[in-house]
């Protein structure tokens, strides 16, 4: 008996380990004012928060311009919830962070080695700037999103500006 239970800890072990990670993001304060590194280090931040975009909607994020192929860091410790593309964002990362909310990162020219369930690390790489979906012809920038149960939350204010 006590070395089935060995075998079946052993066997679980990785899942055990994911899922106590899980928990301590949800466990982990929301970000504050001014808590959040830029994504971009270096790179200047504009409030383009609830600009109009088309189809009548509204902007749900911040864009950061940058050089295409410049790093885009991870603002936080996570879990990665999807890499992959969608029409308006083109490439897209979707990484759960502190607190249960979820952080976007849109437009991206290429990946690097990530994959659903992947942990990263503040500062981790997460993608690439480019023009990848609904912003292909513009000049190459990050769209940074975040989102609580409740909805899009504007990220700029929680993003440190120097």
């Amino acid at each position: 008996m006590l070395l089935m239970l060995g075998g079946l800890t052993i066997l679980f072990w990785p899942h055990i380990q994911q899922s106590r990670k899980y928990m301590e993001l949800l466990r982990m304060p929301v970000p504050t004012e001014g808590s959040l590194p830029n994504p971009l280090p270096g790179a200047a931040l504009t409030d383009t928060w609830g600009a109009a975009r088309s189809n009548g909607r509204s902007h749900e994020g911040i864009d950061i311009f940058a050089d295409r192929d410049t790093p885009i860091r991870s603002t936080g410790p996570g879990v990665v919830l999807n890499v992959g593309e969608n029409n308006l964002g083109g490439r897209t990362v979707m990484i759960l962070g502190p607190a249960g909310q979820r952080h976007y990162y849109a437009h991206l020219e290429r990946y690097p080695e990530l994959a659903e369930g992947d942990w990263v690390e503040q500062g981790d790489t997460v993608g690439y700037v480019g023009d990848s979906g609904n912003a292909q012809g513009t000049p190459p920038h990050l769209h940074y999103g975040i989102y609580t149960p409740q909805g899009a939350v504007n990220p700029y204010p929680l993003l440190q500006t120097q």
